[in-house]
């Protein structure tokens, strides 16, 4: 945390635990107090953890964060803390867009037309933040987390120049070998006949400075 620059707000895409790591938030909410956005129904636990006053929002809904607009976009995943409360709050991804051009966190997603959908309604973002990770077995995992090949065609649909890959190598949370989803990207771009820098991925620790496309372009 020490090693953190200054958080303007913080984004929580939904409430598995890999995502809305309690500890975690409420360490940032001492250290720097900024905002808290995310969607239905997860203001509630926040605040019972001592995170309060966190925007919640629904599919398409924009929350203001100074010069930024900060807009829910849809996602094909699913919910749950415990065995008895699967999808009784949303999912979702984020598109935050500024003057200067858009970024997507696209939070966890299988693959579907809404890619397309953010793109018609919101634009193309100058950079997709896209999971590559946690897809097999793909008779489970294919509903809820894309593998790569499928987010390759994400990329595509979204119509961005440039994606990252996120959401892997952290936590073995599925089948594929913890260094499956960068080499299945690799043959998937390789495929697609895209440039590496078309899609990438950081290594840990790894700060990159990405242009951005204007908003709507």
């Amino acid at each position: 945390l020490d090693a953190l620059p200054r958080i303007d707000a913080v984004l929580v895409s939904h409430n598995h635990y890999d995502h809305m790591d309690l500890a975690s938030l409420q360490a940032l909410h001492a250290r720097f107090a900024a905002p808290v956005i995310t969607t239905l129904g997860n203001a509630a636990p926040l605040a019972q953890a001592g995170i309060p006053g966190a925007r919640e929002l629904d599919w398409w809904d924009e929350a203001r964060v100074g010069p930024v607009t900060v807009t829910a976009t849809p996602a094909c995943h699913f919910s749950a803390r415990g065995v008895l409360d699967r999808n009784r709050t949303l999912w979702a991804g984020f598109m935050v867009q500024s003057d200067s051009g858009q970024l997507l966190f696209a939070g966890d997603s299988g693959a579907g037309p809404h890619w397309g959908e953010i793109r018609t309604r919101l634009g193309p973002p100058g950079v997709a933040l896209l999971p590559i990770g946690a897809y097999a077995p793909r008779s489970i995992m294919q509903p809820v987390h894309m593998n790569p090949a499928e987010a390759v065609q994400a990329r595509a649909d979204l119509g961005t120049a440039r994606a990252v890959g996120m959401h892997f190598g952290t936590f073995q949370l599925t089948d594929e070998g913890i260094d499956d989803p960068v080499r299945d990207l690799a043959a998937a771009r390789d495929a697609a006949g895209l440039l590496r820098e078309s899609f990438d991925v950081l290594r840990f620790g790894e700060t990159r400075e990405f242009p951005l496309a204007g908003r709507g372009h």
